[in-house]
């Protein structure tokens, strides 16, 4: 088995109209980029535009803020009823017991989607307060959300990947868990960060095992996000 070995690529430039085609025939990496024109700050504040979220009977859109949920400790849960609607539509959350269960990501996507409303100790939690909170128990919430934003938005559905060691696992457009497998295995990162050749093995080692395909998720200071596929494959 070989593995190809993604390298940097310079980002382009808009002055230039046209390109030449590459004489290549095969590429070791995939890589796709999308921007914003927010900083990254900006691009965990601001709700989602682009509702991928199921529709409600005569095809409008659900009344805002239906699903309440309560934070406990680092545990976000709700048994409102479209909590459950979402879980089994949509794949927000998992159902545990007579709970659905939500990640962070998956609780301020639903907030800035206006269809949640978080509480912690009877209190309602503040956008603002949800943010500060979720990067106080996880620092990289604000890295992992971006990525977690940005496909979901593309009509993934994204799940968390503990026993993979990364941190989402990624569903192609279409399937569901439960009923299919996922394609990808995502690790997020800052650009500005470094790794060394043997944690980028341990990587692909995990994802060849699970028979599935690495997704490194690399977001730098424009809020960027560039996505390398890493494959296996027999020479």
């Amino acid at each position: 088995m070989t593995l190809f070995v993604f390298g940097k690529q310079k980002k382009e430039t808009k002055k230039k109209k046209t390109s030449k085609k590459s004489t290549k025939k095969k590429t070791t990496t995939k890589k796709v980029t999308t921007k914003s024109s927010s900083t990254k700050k900006q691009a965990v504040q601001e709700g989602g535009k682009d509702s991928v979220l199921p529709e409600g009977d005569g095809g409008g859109k659900f009344p805002v803020k239906e699903i309440v949920a309560h934070l406990i400790g680092n545990v976000l849960t709700s048994n409102s009823k479209k909590a459950y609607s979402y879980c089994k539509q949509s794949s927000f959350g998992e159902h545990i017991e007579d709970k659905i269960k939500y990640t962070l990501s998956e609780g301020l996507f639903l907030v800035q989607n206006e269809k949640m409303d978080i509480y912690q100790n009877n209190k309602l939690l503040t956008h603002d307060q949800l943010i500060q909170k979720f990067t106080r128990i996880n620092k990289k919430f604000p890295v992992k959300y971006a990525v977690f934003k940005d496909l979901r938005v593309k009509g993934y559905v994204v799940k968390t990947a503990l026993k993979f060691g990364a941190e989402f696992r990624v569903y192609e457009k279409g399937k569901k868990p439960g009923k299919e497998h996922s394609k990808w295995i995502v690790f997020t990162d800052n650009e500005n960060n470094k790794t060394t050749w043997h944690e980028f093995a341990a990587k692909n080692r995990v994802a060849h095992s699970t028979n599935k395909n690495v997704l490194l998720a690399i977001v730098d200071e424009e809020s960027q996000i560039t996505y390398y596929e890493i494959k296996w494959t027999k020479p």
